[in-house]
């Protein structure tokens, strides 16, 4: 069974909107969810991550102000809605849940979070913004 499934990616022009969604197992609740990208050639980034109680949020600069992400735990759901989405943001975007229970990263201050703390990553979809 899968732990984490990304849907809502699509095909839409440079200005539009999505939401992203992840649905988690109900055993994340107490973990940080995190959502990531990889374009094509490209290493996959982080994009954004909350909390797992939802009051820390972090996001990279590149989506800072366009982007948020939120959760409902009641339904183990993990929304990324997308604003004002460029070409640049196409890629495929994944979410994952960070590996310790009840943990504050570091990253929600300062810094960027580690990949590498992250597991039980989806199959990941497409988002592709024409110009």
């Amino acid at each position: 069974q899968a732990q984490m499934v990304e849907s809502g990616g699509g095909l839409v022009q440079a200005g539009e909107s999505l939401r992203l969604t992840c649905t988690a197992s109900s055993r994340f609740r107490y973990q940080s969810i995190g959502w990531f990208r990889q374009a094509p050639g490209k290493e996959r980034e982080d994009v954004a991550v909350i909390s797992w109680t939802g009051r820390q949020t972090y996001y990279a600069d590149s989506v800072k102000g366009r982007f948020g992400i939120s959760r409902d735990n009641a339904k183990n759901l993990v929304y990324l809605q997308m604003d004002t989405l460029k070409p640049d943001d196409t890629a495929i975007y994944y979410c994952a849940a960070e590996r310790e229970r009840t943990y504050s990263g570091p990253y929600f201050t300062a810094g960027r979070p580690n990949q590498s703390n992250f597991d039980w990553w989806g199959q990941g979809t497409q988002v592709t913004v024409s110009s």
